[in-house]
């Protein structure tokens, strides 16, 4: 027969008062109720726990050796409880994403901070990777969910959307583009390109965006980080294309940006889950705020869920 809390619980309480029937009153019980949850513990258990006549009761050997442990896992049980009611509160919870950096620099920050003044015990597990790594961590589900680019369709994955990104070229402030009234592809054919890592989403749209024109986007310089590629620029190597979202664009006096003039150099970025995967209550929670804090996102309602596209 197996030995279960409510059987434990009642064994502790006749521990307690020596007596099954103030036992039986603390537990809500009529006292046969209670005689029969401690027989079965003892019949679970192989042993007996209580000596009793018709006026005494108290424990054997056995029982005593048993209270300590007993107690403890009543206090361990007890506490995965609170810890559930907790994270179904919000009250507490790690929430794990992998973000674009030029998304985690910029506009995630504030909205984290925001969502931790509302819920101070809810803690974050920020991983800063390129598109397709990011993909790879929420299938592996290394992470909750992640923020990146929407690409072709992937049955394993749901996305929402949250704005848009449009790319812009970085130059020096002294540089002829800063002239220009509008900027496009064909304008930039004059000046080297710092191009971002082929890895990244960012390359694959400028790419993209050149074969369209039956071109091909060559670099004069190629780099992993924004940060190194802005560094390039301010070195006169060229002039690079960051998105919108970057804080390199802001972040350096010398240097100016400007839009770029063609439809196919903006990506949607989107928040990436893994298909009929239920994440925790502060992970949703967070999905909702950053749909209502993120410029484009829908904020009257929760957007459907839908493919990447």
């Amino acid at each position: 027969m197996d030995v279960n809390l409510r059987q434990i619980r009642a064994f502790m309480a006749v521990a307690r008062f020596g007596s099954f029937t103030r036992a039986a009153q603390l537990l809500h019980l009529s006292q046969p109720a209670l005689t029969v949850q401690i027989r079965q513990l003892e019949q679970g258990l192989g042993v007996r726990l209580f000596d009793r006549n018709t006026r005494t009761v108290s424990l054997t050997a056995v029982g005593r050796e048993l209270i300590p442990a007993f107690q403890r896992l009543l206090q361990e049980f007890d506490a995965v409880v609170v810890n559930a009611k907790d994270l179904a509160a919000k009250r507490h919870g790690v929430v794990r994403l992998a973000c674009l950096p030029s998304f985690a620099s910029t506009v995630l920050p504030e909205i984290i901070a925001g969502f931790r003044r509302r819920h101070p015990r809810v803690s974050f597990v920020l991983k800063d990777a390129v598109g397709k790594r990011i993909l790879s961590m929420v299938r592996g589900e290394e992470v909750d969910f992640g923020i990146g680019v929407a690409a072709a369709e992937e049955p394993d994955l749901e996305t929402l959307y949250l704005m848009q990104d449009r790319m812009h070229v970085v130059f020096p402030a002294r540089h002829p583009l800063a002239r220009a009234r509008n900027v496009s592809l064909d304008n930039l054919r004059a000046y080297p390109l710092v191009l971002m890592d082929p890895e990244s989403t960012v390359r694959a749209l400028v790419d993209a965006a050149f074969a369209r024109r039956g071109r091909l986007a060559v670099p004069a310089c190629e780099a992993t980080y924004m940060s190194s590629a802005i560094g390039m620029v301010r070195a006169g190597l060229g002039v690079t294309i960051l998105p919108s979202t970057a804080m390199e664009l802001r972040a350096n006096p010398r240097l100016r940006s400007k839009p770029i003039d063609d439809p196919g150099l903006t990506r949607r970025i989107v928040i990436v889950r893994k298909a009929k995967r239920s994440l925790s209550p502060a992970a949703e929670s967070f999905i909702d705020e950053l749909l209502a804090a993120t410029p484009g996102s829908r904020k009257d309602a929760r957007p459907r869920l839908v493919r990447a596209a």
